[in-house]
């Protein structure tokens, strides 16, 4: 089995990434920005999670690699986005963090496709 490292190390970043904002959503923020937080956070984790299954996909392809890539990036903008919104007070960057949800939603659909297309490994 190749493994897409550089795409599995971003996502794995990203996974942790989204542990200390979640952390830091529970144990430090103020109530006005926490589910900010939370939510950027969850999103983060779960497209960064989306990131190693694609870096550890067994049909590997460009596709699942693009997948995976759009999944983990758009986690972050999202992530970032909504903490930025949250600890600088940045309204502005309420614009921003819908180019990270439509990139997690390219991703999965991507996925989608690329399974459909994938051969089917037997066991």
């Amino acid at each position: 089995m190749t493994v897409n490292r550089n795409l599995a190390a971003f996502a794995a970043v990203n996974g942790a990434m989204a542990v200390a904002l979640g952390a830091f959503a529970a144990h430090g923020a103020g109530p006005q920005i926490k589910s900010l937080l939370t939510t950027g956070a969850q999103y983060q984790m779960t497209h960064a999670l989306l990131g190693v299954a694609c870096a550890l996909w067994p049909a590997r392809t460009a596709l699942i690699g693009v997948a995976g890539w759009l999944a983990t990036l758009g986690g972050l903008i999202f992530s970032v986005a909504l903490a930025l919104i949250g600890l600088l007070s940045l309204p502005r960057l309420g614009a921003v963090a819908p180019i990270g949800g439509v990139l997690m939603i390219a991703a999965w659909l991507l996925l989608a496709f690329a399974a459909l297309r994938s051969p089917s490994v037997s066991d």
